[in-house]
């Protein structure tokens, strides 16, 4: 059964109408017509094997183009991350491509190999197609040699070797020539291993299991009873963002898509951001995803172990990597055309104070959830005191904030507010392992940095609380407060703050981060979490109906698969930014959890 069919053909322009494949391991990007734009291996992080989606040369890509093409549509097979793309000749003839990366168990855990499979089948008629098989290897844009085998090629490229078997005529592949599809293709698309059994029963194979283990772990979730398809989508999509081998998640997939078109605000977002880790958790616990969260939280407290009482870091590589030095890749010309492609990213190396907080914030899970197999102890207690202590000497010191502002310097309302998180979440932790006097003293320490956020960051003139101590500007950060549990949503603050918040920063039905200049200017788009976060606030103090009104606009706007990316144009509603992007899919989920009806009250 399909999910949201996805429109017909288009020009060559690429959009983020772009379906996601992987496995937690690997993920791949492939457009409406079916090609494969994108796909890091052997992990999100590592050089593109396929880089069309940042570059404009006939390069980088995946095609099977179908003669005659008349129209294409696409969806997920449903509960699942299986890509169907159908497209359509103008004879009648329909070729089914679908796309998916093996995940399943095998011998007690799950098996997650560095794979893309493609499988090509004649849905009706005679359909005739070329592919066009034109990988990357890296950021230089060189063509990679290749070498031919029986019913393989081997594609190499600096230090990847890429190997592509397949029961497809290979001549035809290799030389780009038109062949009917009269029975079912696959393609394997991974490392340099031989492929010992038939392709086609393979291909088989690991679909069925494939298919098989997502939905049954869509089954596993717990989902409000609204909006049931998009958060399901939102869980997957947030559980492809996740890293297996060490439970970290990234912020995206991709690197250096503009946050809007050529502003020069191209990141790479193929890391884990600390200040995401608290909402990422909230999100997983709220789906009843355990496993994946324990991972995370796994990843989170290995940061802590390793980094001792040393600074914590903004980001870190997948790996755990501290270092993630930022440098530009000119052989490429970015996403259509508006460069700069970005590897890395030197946010690392800022000093971010409300990371302490996300930390502590995210870990304090471990002390309450009984589901875990790992729960907090007095160790991990021990060293999440040392990161409250930096919270607590660090509150009230300048930031580059949580947008990562590269040219100033402040002290930013949210940072501070995270240090107090972060000392009144080790209280809690400290009366729940009985520890009263360390209780007592986190509180006092709480209570001291509250009171002094309240009197430092609060405007008179707007009746609210600013983006920074002694400023005069709006922070959509701010409409965390009563989420954090910094101010109950009943408080007058709270409330004139969302309403300044709503006069500086709303644009028609989303939000801006901020409407201040930065290091490039003044922002054009608005920020989709932001937009979630003000859907929660007007919940939290009673604008229900408007609430709602403007979440089901935000899922309006996802893409035609339920996706978003980071950003979004508030006049033509074009998405922008990274993609998908992890913090909007929380977003939607926790927006979801928030505002729908209850099962009991529905049913």
């Amino acid at each position: 059964m399909a999910e949201q069919p996805a429109g017909a053909a288009g020009d060559d322009t690429l959009s983020l109408e772009l379906g996601v494949i992987g496995n937690c391991q690997i993920a791949g990007l492939i457009d409406p017509r079916g090609r494969l734009v994108w796909a890091c291996l052997p992990r999100f992080d590592a050089e593109p094997a396929f880089s069309r989606l940042v570059d404009t040369a006939d390069r980088g890509h995946f095609s099977v183009e179908l003669a005659d093409l008349a129209g294409c549509e696409q969806y997920y097979l449903r509960n699942t991350a299986v890509l169907c793309t159908e497209l359509t000749d103008t004879h009648g003839s329909v070729l089914r491509i679908t796309d998916f990366c093996p995940r399943f168990r095998q011998f007690g855990r799950h098996y997650r190999p560095t794979l893309l499979i493609r499988r090509l089948e004649a849905v009706r008629g005679t359909p005739v197609v070329r592919t066009r098989l034109r990988p990357a290897l890296g950021y230089d844009g060189e063509a990679p040699a290749h070498t031919r085998g029986s019913n393989h090629v081997r594609y190499l490229g600096g230090e990847q070797v890429l190997r592509v078997t397949t029961d497809a005529p290979l001549t035809h592949v290799l030389q780009e020539q038109p062949f009917v599809v009269d029975g079912d293709i696959t393609f394997v698309l991974g490392p340099d291993e031989s492929v010992k059994e038939s392709v086609d029963e393979m291909g088989r194979r690991f679909l069925e299991q494939t298919r098989d283990y997502w939905r049954e772990w869509t089954r596993s979730l717990a989902i409000p009873f609204e909006w049931q398809p998009a958060v399901i989508r939102a869980a997957i999509t947030l559980k492809l963002s996740a890293y297996e081998d060490t439970g970290a998640v990234v912020a995206a997939l991709t690197t250096s898509i503009p946050e809007a078109a050529d502003s020069g605000r191209n990141w790479d977002y193929r890391y884990c951001w600390l200040r995401d880790a608290y909402f990422t958790v909230h999100a997983l616990n709220r789906l009843g995803a355990t496993k994946t969260m324990e991972g995370f939280l796994r990843y989170i407290i290995n940061l802590v172990v390793g980094a001792g009482e040393q600074r914590l870091q903004p980001l870190y590589g997948i790996g755990g990597e501290r270092r993630i030095d930022e440098r530009e890749a000119p052989a490429l010309a970015g996403y259509r055309g508006m460069g700069p492609v970005r590897v890395g990213n030197a946010a690392y190396t800022q000093d971010q104070h409300d990371v302490y907080g996300a930390v502590v914030l995210a870990a304090t899970q471990a002390f309450f959830d009984e589901r875990l197999e790992r729960p907090g102890d007095e160790s991990l207690y021990r060293r999440l005191a040392l990161l409250g202590e930096e919270a607590a000497r660090l509150y009230d010191q300048p930031d580059a904030g949580i947008w990562e502002y590269r040219g100033r310097s402040r002290v930013h309302t949210y940072s501070a507010m995270m240090c107090w998180a972060a000392c009144d979440r080790l209280g809690r932790i400290a009366t729940r392992l009985g520890f009263a006097d360390d209780a007592e003293r986190w509180r006092g320490e709480a209570e001291r940095m509250h009171a002094t956020i309240c009197r430092e960051a609060w405007h008179e003139g707007e009746q609210a609380f600013a983006e920074s101590f002694g400023g005069d500007t709006m922070d959509a950060s701010l409409l965390l407060m009563h989420e954090l549990g910094f101010l109950p949503a009943e408080d007058p603050r709270f409330v004139t703050t969302v309403e300044a918040i709503e006069r500086h920063l709303r644009r028609g039905d989303h939000l801006f981060r901020y409407a201040a200049a930065d290091d490039f200017g003044f922002p054009e788009n608005a920020f989709n979490i932001c937009t979630f976060w003000f859907i929660d606030a007007l919940h939290a103090i009673g604008r229900e109906d408007e609430a709602r009104r403007l979440f089901c606009n935000m899922l309006g706007h996802r893409t035609r698969l339920g996706l978003l990316s980071e950003d979004l144009d508030p006049a033509s509603g074009e998405l922008w930014g990274n993609f998908p992007q992890t913090y909007s899919m929380v977003g939607l989920i926790n927006s979801a959890m928030h505002l729908s009806r209850s099962w009991e009250a529905s049913l």
